[in-house]
């Protein structure tokens, strides 16, 4: 296994990033833990959930799962680099959900109490809130940081203005702010190289790309269909819209020797600020699969082709867009 800083942080993590939003609704408890203790075999020790993960409102099921498994002991918690996220809505009434100060110290104490730790090594803010002042996001942070809840502070799905405000408020109350984004990002998807990864750059923020596989669609989706697998009517509309692009990679991989999901997720271990991928698996067999992506070296010229397939927004802004 691969290992890298968090950003510009001392913490040491696993370049794959175990999700576990299949967990509960996809892969059953017993397998979740299996997959769990292999990732801690193969050495990837830094797993990614949210209190909303299991998709039944208010009840974390995901987040116990997780709890059940460090409770079985054997350094499963003291090993496990563990990230988990607020911001959705947990409950009917309000305050259940968003980044109000009370609800930022109720999510942590019941995400504590679920994952059946005393402390989140990293918790990030699943989404913005615009209606919640930035300063008063900081104050319940660091409270939590205070009292021991948390370690590190991380952001999901944040624009690169929402960064750069962060951080500068950050910044006037001596705080560390923020040493991650979690953003939507794959080669079908680069938004993000516009702004967001320029501004985790400049304020060393790792970025944990999340939809790595773009939903399936990069994960060799024309093969599997060829050999009577079905698709989600989503993923399988999805593939109409870019059939083109899927069919030139996937023919680009036949020429590397290498399987579509290995290649998504080795081009994205080589673009700026990435520390790391979440790799979903519903099964053993594919996350032992995904560690082939770390043995892959695109050179210049495989980097130039997917570009040609996958032609990202320009480069940063706004020299992709103006001179």
């Amino acid at each position: 296994m691969e290992y890298a800083h968090l950003g510009r942080s001392g913490l040491t993590v696993s370049r794959l990033c175990l999700g576990t939003m299949n967990f509960g609704p996809e892969t059953s408890e017993e397998d979740s833990h299996a997959i769990m203790d292999r990732a801690h075999e193969l050495g990837i020790n830094f797993f990614d959930t949210a209190n909303v993960y299991g998709w039944k409102k208010g009840e974390g099921v995901t987040e116990q799962i997780i709890g059940r498994w460090f409770a079985k002991g054997g350094g499963r918690r003291e090993r496990t680099v563990i990230a988990t996220k607020l911001n959705g809505s947990m409950g009917d009434w309000p305050n259940d959900g968003k980044l109000s100060a009370l609800h930022i110290r109720r999510a942590c104490d019941a995400s504590l109490k679920r994952l059946q730790t005393d402390y989140i090594d990293l918790y990030q803010m699943h989404h913005v809130d615009r209606e919640t002042p930035i300063d008063e996001i900081w104050e319940a942070m660091e409270v939590l940081r205070q009292q021991g809840k948390i370690i590190y502070v991380g952001s999901s799905n944040f624009a690169g203005w929402h960064i750069t405000a962060a951080q500068e408020a950050a910044k006037r109350r001596s705080f560390t702010g923020l040493v991650s984004e979690q953003s939507h990002y794959n080669l079908l998807t680069r938004t993000v190289e516009l702004e967001v990864l320029p501004a985790c750059d400049a304020y060393g923020l790792g970025v944990i790309p999340w939809s790595p596989l773009a939903g399936g669609l990069l994960g060799g989706i024309l093969r599997k269909i060829d050999k009577g697998r079905s698709a989600a009517d989503r993923v399988l509309a999805e593939l109409d819209k870019h059939r083109d692009k899927i069919e030139r990679y996937e023919a680009f991989c036949d020429e590397l020797g290498e399987q579509p999901a290995d290649v998504a997720l080795a081009w994205l271990l080589r673009q700026q600020a990435v520390t790391g991928p979440i790799v979903g698996p519903r099964t053993l067999e594919q996350l032992d699969g995904s560690l082939r992506a770390l043995e892959i070296d695109l050179d210049d010229k495989a980097l130039a082709r997917l570009d040609e397939i996958f032609p990202g927004p320009g480069g940063p802004a706004p020299e992709a867009y103006a001179w």
